[in-house]
């Protein structure tokens, strides 16, 4: 809960590179100072939101085909693959998350 205030003495040109970078981060500038002065990473990965939108689209519709498959409406061909990489490609994601935020 944020139930302090604190007031500090900063020059003009710091103080709108710090805004700058606070907007650059998508985070108010409460959240980015107090992350910087705790010492937490910050990063910004351009696009990632249209990344995993795109890959929870393509994992509901590997779900739909085999839901129709294994219902014998259509006639599957071997999904083993495509699931593979659909896999591989959320391990890539999981990991570059993870580099970029524990690196």
């Amino acid at each position: 809960m944020k139930d302090r205030k604190m007031s500090i003495r900063i020059s003009e040109s710091d103080l709108q590179k710090i805004h700058h970078k606070a907007d650059k981060a998508n985070l108010s500038l409460t959240e980015y100072v107090t992350k910087v002065c705790l010492g937490k990473q910050i990063f910004v990965i351009n696009g990632l939101d249209e990344i995993i939108r795109q890959q929870k689209a393509i994992g509901k519709n590997i779900n739909q085909i085999a839901t129709l498959c294994n219902m014998g409406k259509v006639i599957c061909f071997n999904l083993a693959e495509l699931t593979n990489q659909y896999a591989e490609m959320n391990k890539l994601l999981t990991d570059l998350l993870d580099r970029k935020r524990w690196s």
